[in-house]
């Protein structure tokens, strides 16, 4: 069974940067994608950023292109999320997925993190 821990998460004001950081164990992390999500109060979870499991390729949701980038290191089993010129609206819990494919979908991921927190100050 894979585990996700997620770390990196706080408070900060807008316009600084944040590396959000997912460890995984249990299962052979090179083979499977992976996902960030995150979840404001009061809102369904939507997808932030994914990679594919060589890390050649990646997808950002439009509220985050140009300033999130997503990453993974396969020797130690991690995936990063550098995020830059915070704002306010960023403001979530930000979880790790891991999955079979580079996909949108939360469905399509079968492995979770127990979420970080990301709280972006105006």
């Amino acid at each position: 069974q894979v585990q996700l821990v997620e770390s990196g998460g706080g408070l900060v004001q807008a316009g600084a940067s944040l590396r959000l950081s997912c460890a995984a164990s249990g299962r052979t992390f090179s083979s499977y994608a992976m996902g960030w999500f995150r979840q404001a109060p009061g809102k369904e979870r939507e997808f932030v950023a994914g990679i594919n499991w060589s890390g050649s390729d990646t997808y950002y949701a439009d509220s985050v292109k140009g300033r999130f980038t997503i990453s993974r290191d396969n020797a130690k089993n991690t995936v990063y999320l550098q995020m830059n010129s915070l704002k306010p609206e960023d403001t979530a819990v930000y979880y790790c997925a891991t999955g079979r494919q580079l996909v949108v979908a939360a469905t399509a991921y079968d492995g979770w993190g127990q979420g970080t927190q990301v709280t972006v100050s105006s």
